[in-house]
């Protein structure tokens, strides 16, 4: 695959979901070699991948615009034989964790949650200075994505999910987890945990975020 200027986020065509040929100048998927496609698909008839796959393409063939993510989480374990589900919750989502476990078990499945602030160590001890802490002068635990994910890594889960890790968390429990992992929400406290509003509302009421960039 050959650098370009072009990629799909500055293409309104989307000729690959549609075959409205001719491709853009510069399309992604004409740029493809025939021995990079042959990989990709050799990748995804290796065991673990095509159960996936397939999961996820069933799933989005019979139920698109019917269920909502809850449901395509809980059809989705299902489909690759997921027995034990972790879930790696922020703090502050622990009801919405609570009963996304009850969820898995009402279907069958074994749910084990772990929050974000497991080992209660106080920011300070990772270089966080007081003045960047919500409440400075206080125990303030941090955020431990890292442990989050050795402890569902210890726990053999078939499939974990992320409910509300912050930005930069979610990185880190990524980079840890060996498991297979999935989202169910991302957090926004500001747009009530919807994060794509100011995409809908960007020539409106985030129209700055198209004009400027984002201050410190």
């Amino acid at each position: 695959m050959e650098e370009t200027n072009f990629s799909c986020v500055k293409c309104g065509k989307v000729t690959c979901d549609s075959q409205n040929f001719p491709y853009p100048q510069g399309c992604v998927t004409e740029g493809l070699s025939k021995e990079a496609l042959a990989w990709a698909e050799a990748e995804y008839h290796k065991e673990e991948n095509q159960r996936i796959a397939q999961a996820a393409a069933s799933i989005e063939g019979q139920f698109y615009g019917k269920k909502t993510r809850v449901e395509e989480v809980v059809l989705f374990a299902k489909r690759i034989g997921a027995k034990k589900v972790g879930i790696a919750t922020c703090a502050g989502t622990i009801r919405e964790a609570r009963t996304f476990a009850k969820i898995l078990e009402q279907n069958g499945i074994e749910a084990v949650g772990v929050a974000c602030k497991v080992g209660n160590q106080d920011k300070t001890q990772i270089g966080i200075p007081e003045e960047n802490k919500i409440r400075p002068g206080n125990h303030e635990p941090y955020c431990n994505p890292i442990m989050q994910a050795a402890f569902l890594d210890e726990q053999k889960t078939d499939l974990n999910v992320v409910m509300g890790l912050c930005v930069g968390h979610d990185t880190l429990f990524f980079k840890y987890c060996k498991g297979l992992s999935t989202v169910l929400f991302t957090k926004d406290r500001v747009a009530g945990h919807c994060a794509v509003l100011p995409l809908y509302q960007a020539e409106s009421y985030y129209s700055r975020l198209t004009k400027k960039p984002v201050e410190e």
